[in-house]
């Protein structure tokens, strides 16, 4: 059974930050580019960043660049997103993604998702 695990999810005040990871399990990920998306109540699911395996390709929603930060370990099948400044309006549940590459992420075009995490900023 295929699974992508997110972790590091929680209540903030803003200017805070947060790191989450997702660990993925029951396939090989060799190859995979991962990546976060999030879902705010009442909005549609939106992309955050994609990475490839290597790491050599990164992708940002524009929302969020320069305050967050993607990484994986790929020995680990494991993706970060290291956030910084937090503001409410990044409040949302966050999934994990996997996908065959980065661009495929970033036009949410996905193999695997996880089950998702809250994120909750404070004013």
């Amino acid at each position: 059974q295929v699974q992508l695990v997110e972790s590091g999810g929680g209540l903030v005040q803003a200017g805070g930050s947060l790191r989450l990871s997702c660990a993925g399990s029951g396939r090989t990920f060799v190859g995979y580019a991962m990546g976060w998306f999030r879902q705010a109540p009442g909005k549609e699911r939106e992309f955050v960043a994609a990475i490839s395996w290597i790491g050599g390709s990164i992708y940002y929603a524009d929302s969020v660049k320069d305050r967050f930060t993607i990484s994986r370990d790929s020995a680990r099948f494991t993706v970060y997103l290291q956030m910084n400044i937090l503001k409410p309006e990044d409040t949302a549940v966050y999934y994990c993604a996997a996908a065959p590459s980065p661009v495929g992420i970033r036009r949410n075009v996905i193999d695997y998702w996880g089950q998702g995490t809250q994120v909750t900023v404070s004013s």
